[in-house]
């Protein structure tokens, strides 16, 4: 992509109303634009990030055997009085209604909607386990909606639902979850902690919320180093028997400040305690018959009794996520992307644009580049050098090849990596091969 054909629109100051690193950053980038109160337009940049992380987000749920549908945003009143949830659910929930005269409510969540679906279509156990997922925008009318995309009221989410015949295997659907989710998170480039969270009045130890650490986090977090530190699972492992993994991770202390047990905290050895700040990316949680019940999800079971099947809900804050990887990575420049998520892969910056040499190596370059399958933001424009600079470093683009008439003239180019910041110049050819082969 060519920056003079392209839209980007960077703001030169930092916006008055943010509040926070990732909502400022993401304003003076022009990955988001606010349209009204937590409502934001995303703009090509922020919307190539977006992406690329439902891309991975899919690949990960795929792997672990669920199954990709799309619900509707606007959902029917009364499958949520079926539940007993529309009146509880409090003003948050945005209700309207349509030519009709029908009560309709904007979805903040979907579980008495894949309930429907479920128990219109599956009649007997030997359809279980299933697992049905989508990535759908949420509206929550948050009464003080605020820190950009990390709390905003409409909202991009990955929300699946497991359905399983009785406990045992309802706890084999979760714990796929929590390990897609170890996955899913390290491809991001982040190192998410599973942290113990309430499960309310359902009881039991079934629900994680999944924390990266951040300076800039929303809460207190409190855990075993260790956790921090340990690879992802990976894509080797049996699907069917995940429990070693779930325990290893589960019996070290992890928990967020509103679970936090001091006592229990107190006992991981001194140089093992780790308080730090957190930011929410994930939540799984094991709901067993709540929706079940009273909506009569049912299937027949192995002796011909029907049997209302266990349930469980696996939350990703895709919208989010964004604003959580910046507040993880980033510096005073701007921010520092991961490279499986970055906007694009290669910042190509054109010193003397105009000069028949520069002209024609950057042509070269971005020819190569994308014939190699590699994303480029080629600066083509006119700016001086400094500003081309302080831009692709607040953009956060992994990679910046630079190319100017001095470095051409010895036939040598200059690679800077955004992250560690280092900087090498080396021959055309030679930088061009690491790029394209890395």
């Amino acid at each position: 992509m060519r920056l003079s054909r392209y839209f980007l629109p960077i703001l030169k100051e930092n916006p008055s109303e943010a509040q926070i690193v990732s909502h400022r950053l993401m304003l003076r980038t022009g990955m988001i634009r606010q349209e009204a109160a937590g409502i934001y337009a995303w703009l090509p940049l922020g919307l190539r990030v977006l992406k690329k992380i439902e891309k991975i987000v899919h690949e990960e749920m795929q792997k672990a055997g669920a199954i990709e549908v799309l619900m509707p945003t606007l959902q029917l009143a009364d499958l949520w009085r079926e539940s007993g949830r529309y009146e509880d659910y409090g003003q948050e929930m945005l209700r309207i209604k349509d030519r009709h005269e029908r009560e309709l409510l904007y979805g903040p969540t979907n579980e008495e909607m894949i309930t429907e679906i479920f128990r219109a279509y599956v009649r007997s156990y030997k359809s279980l386990p299933l697992n049905l997922y989508h990535i759908q925008w949420k509206f929550r009318d948050e009464q003080r909606p605020r820190f950009g995309v990390m709390r905003g009221r409409e909202f991009l989410m990955k929300d699946a639902y497991s359905f399983d015949i009785d406990e045992a295997a309802a706890r084999k659907a979760y714990n796929r979850m929590f390990v897609a989710y170890l996955n899913t998170f390290s491809r991001l480039g982040l190192k998410a902690v599973p942290m113990r969270a309430d499960t309310g009045p359902i009881g039991g130890d079934l629900s994680h919320e999944f924390i990266i650490l951040a300076d800039t986090g929303e809460s207190a977090v409190f855990c075993h180093k260790d956790l921090v530190d340990m690879p992802p699972p990976g894509d080797n492992v049996d699907w069917d028997d995940l429990q070693a993994i779930v325990d290893e991770r589960t019996a070290l202390y992890a928990a967020t400040e509103e679970m936090h047990d001091e006592a229990a905290f107190g006992a991981v050895s001194a140089d093992k305690q780790l308080s730090a700040r957190g930011i929410e990316v994930g939540h799984i949680f094991n709901f067993g018959k709540k929706y079940s019940e009273p909506m009569n999800a049912a299937v027949n079971g192995p002796d011909g009794s029907q049997t209302h099947v266990h349930m469980g809900s696996y939350g990703i804050g895709v919208s989010r996520l964004i604003g959580g990887i910046i507040e993880a990575s980033h510096d005073d420049a701007g921010i520092i992307w991961p490279e499986s998520v970055a906007p694009f892969d290669v910042a190509l910056i054109n010193l003397r644009a105009g000069d028949a040499a520069c002209d024609a190596a950057c042509e070269k370059a971005y020819a190569a580049l994308e014939a190699a399958g590699k994303s480029v933001l080629y600066d083509d424009t006119d700016d001086r050098p400094g500003a081309k600079f302080a831009s692709m470093d607040l953009i956060g683009i992994p990679w910046q090849l630079i190319i100017g008439p001095k470095g051409l003239a010895e036939g040598k180019v200059e690679l800077k990596n955004r992250k560690t910041g280092e900087r090498q110049t080396a021959e055309f050819d030679s930088v061009l091969d690491q790029l394209t082969k890395a």
